[in-house]
């Protein structure tokens, strides 16, 4: 199978890059060799590759910078995945579209389904789900994987964030009143090269790790493996405090609840979820 990824140097393009399966033919682009915001450059890119698969990796996900920047945001996840769905279509090539749990408004107090109507409470999650429309409009077929709180052990991300805090301060203030479930980037790529593999998968899948937490819960859980890792040293202590979102305004609102259901994906796929403080103990080890 020939898989173009788009936005080879973030998180998950790096790991769908280590991961991918024996006998995958990889084709990783950067935004300096594909612009997914330019139309005739995806089409002519597409057109050249002919690859049997697009995994749209690239993003903006700078949420609280999208307020201001709205044309950026939208030129990449709205327009952006638009030209990679018209490009498929004309290509006859499939479509995989990386999406988030902030096209929802955080409202529920039960694991967000895959039919759930999406209501967006900032600029980047607007752009997310009209990029979700486009590419549902475009190319029916193609499959969306909506995910969260992602991160990997390389690259700018919370849990990184965190190492660097603890080892530097010896208190922190981390928001408990915001519920998701962490993502490690290696159970989702495993879960993107899985549908990729299933001719019948087509439509929204939501990919997380299994489990919910606040980022406070997240928080503590790196500290415990971060020394147990070896990556902070046994003797430090840090005092990690709980507080709310309104101790830490941020120019974009968050969702208060964005746990999604995964039941699509382990029931159709048969695809395992494993907790997430596990698979941190795993990013974080290996």
């Amino acid at each position: 199978m020939k898989i173009l990824i788009t936005g080879k140097n973030g998180q998950l393009g790096q790991e769908l890059q280590n991961r991918a399966p024996k006998g995958t033919e990889l084709i990783a682009l950067d935004r300096t060799q594909l612009d997914i915001s330019n139309a005739e450059a995806v089409m002519n890119t597409i057109g050249q590759y002919q690859p049997d698969f697009i995994v749209n990796a690239a993003a903006y996900t700078a949420v609280d910078k999208a307020e201001q920047e709205v044309e950026q945001a939208y030129a990449i996840n709205a327009t952006g995945a638009e030209n990679l769905a018209l490009a498929g279509r004309e290509h006859g090539t499939r479509l995989i579209h990386v999406s988030t749990d902030f096209v929802f408004d955080g409202e529920h107090s039960s694991p967000y389904g895959v039919e759930d109507s999406v209501r967006p409470i900032g600029v980047y999650g607007e752009s997310k789900a009209a990029g979700e429309a486009a590419v549902r409009a475009v190319l029916p077929e193609a499959i969306i994987v909506r995910t969260a709180w992602v991160y990997a052990r390389h690259g700018s991300n919370f849990v990184n964030t965190m190492l660097r805090l603890m080892a530097e301060r010896d208190q922190l203030g981390v928001v408990a009143d915001q519920i998701g479930t962490p993502t490690w980037t290696g159970t989702l790529a495993d879960a993107i090269y899985t549908l990729a593999s299933n001719r019948e998968a087509r439509g929204i899948y939501h990919c997380t790790d299994a489990g919910a937490a606040s980022w406070y819960d997240f928080a503590v859980a790196i500290f415990e493996e971060g020394k147990a890792a070896g990556l902070l040293p046994q003797e430090r202590q840090v005092q990690i405090n709980p507080i709310t979102t309104a101790d830490f305004p941020t120019p974009a609102s968050r969702p208060a609840y964005s746990v999604l259901d995964k039941s699509r994906l382990t029931q159709e796929l048969n695809f395992e979820l494993t907790h997430w403080r596990q698979s941190l103990r795993q990013a974080l080890t290996t």
